[in-house]
């Protein structure tokens, strides 16, 4: 009866302690709900944090496709056609794929949004590449996250790096 006992104590604490460590998600569910010349955007996204790693050029390469984020591919979806660096993308849903190098950052558009990482990801249905800058802040993001800046801009943020992309109306 002692052995029945201890043994189900062990159970009781093992389940506890794996639910409260199921509890603790390290890169959670995100969303970012803005409204960039009259065009409603929701991008979803997992939002990894830094937790004392290298970044760029270090768990994020340089040179090399990168899911944006965590877990499943970031996407992003748009009621309405709208300009994105001064290019068109039509209204739809999509998947966010970037290729981070120190001075030029290509954000990719790509027509496939039900994707799993960059371990499916294919070239041939991208939309839209944009290049931008990145933006060195003078302070750490410990979590990824998409920013509204102001009424045409939104920023991708992580570690010491902001990622700007301008939005205006389609013509």
């Amino acid at each position: 009866m002692k052995t029945v006992f201890k043994l189900a104590c062990f159970a009781l604490l093992f389940s506890v302690a794996f639910a409260a460590n199921a509890q603790k998600v390290k890169s959670p569910a995100k969303v970012l709900n803005a409204q960039m010349s009259d065009t409603d955007i929701t991008i979803n996204y997992n939002a990894p944090s830094v937790r004392d790693r290298d970044i760029w050029g270090g768990l994020v390469p340089y040179d090399k496709v990168w899911r944006t984020g965590a877990n499943g591919a970031t996407k992003i979806t748009i009621d309405k056609d709208i300009q994105i660096e001064g290019q068109t993308l039509a209204a739809g849903t999509y998947s966010i794929f970037t290729i981070p190098s120190k001075n030029t950052w290509t954000i990719i558009f790509n027509s496939d949004s039900e994707q799993w990482g960059a371990y499916d990801y294919d070239k041939e249905k991208d939309v839209l590449r944009l290049s931008v800058a990145p933006v060195k802040m003078d302070h750490t993001t410990e979590q990824m996250t998409f920013v509204k800046a102001d009424d045409t801009t939104i920023h991708l943020v992580w570690d010491n790096l902001a990622i700007p992309l301008n939005f205006g109306p389609a013509y």
